[in-house]
């Protein structure tokens, strides 16, 4: 409570003059929503501010569109109350009503969404063809992690992997160049370079050829 109405009463000075909500932030969307959405708090200066699940911060402005691309929201932005959005089979929640300091998922949290059934532990870090790929996934009934009772630290492998690294890595495996990659998944080569060191990374390879041989 003391940080949430802190950084109410100290907004930086994009947000200066605006009435925070600073209250515990309610649930979002569909009621008879067969997805649930779970993130881990309110930001102080985004759903703190607006009174809305991840409204007003970066996480709503590519969250909001990937659900609007997939046919789960009425519009592609969400910035307050009264903007008109509506979700239809989706509700946003969150695990703390209120805004804590650092606001971050840790391993340990991640640990217990899956504990209690969760598809996917996205952090903000998270790209957003990444987010629209887990969206994707969990309208199907699939996981983007393990389901619970898989500790994500004793995992090796393909299990690391995002959905857009796994399809990378693919790619690599049946021999396609960066420049082939970026033009199949419509990002550019930088994108497949950045996907590919952290592929390498994960998996405790060097080259494409231990790549090829782990198919």
């Amino acid at each position: 409570m003391a940080w949430r109405e802190a950084a109410a009463a100290n907004p930086p000075r994009r947000f200066a003059g605006q009435r925070y909500w600073a209250r515990p932030v309610p649930a979002f969307g569909d009621p008879a929503a067969r997805i649930l959405m779970v993130g881990l708090a309110p930001a102080a200066h985004g759903g703190n501010r607006t009174g809305r699940i991840f409204t007003g911060d970066e996480s709503g402005n590519f969250l909001f569109a990937a659900l609007h691309a997939v046919g789960l929201a009425n519009q592609p932005t969400s910035v307050s109350r009264d903007d008109g959005l509506a979700l239809s089979g989706m509700l946003l929640s969150a695990a703390v009503r209120c805004a804590p300091p650092d606001n971050r998922p840790t391993p340990s949290e991640c640990r217990q969404m899956l504990a209690f059934g969760a598809t996917a532990c996205l952090a903000k870090s998270t790209e957003a063809r990444d987010v629209l790929h887990a969206i994707h996934l969990a309208s199907r009934g699939l996981h983007v992690l393990p389901p619970a009772g898989v500790d994500p630290a004793d995992l090796v492998g393909p299990d690391l992997l995002t959905p857009r690294e796994a399809e990378v890595m693919e790619l690599l495996q049946h021999g396609r160049s960066n420049a082939e990659i970026a033009e199949t998944l419509h990002v550019s080569i930088e994108t497949v370079r950045t996907h590919a060191r952290r592929i390498y990374r994960k998996l405790g390879v060097r080259t494409r050829r231990d790549l090829r041989a782990r198919r």
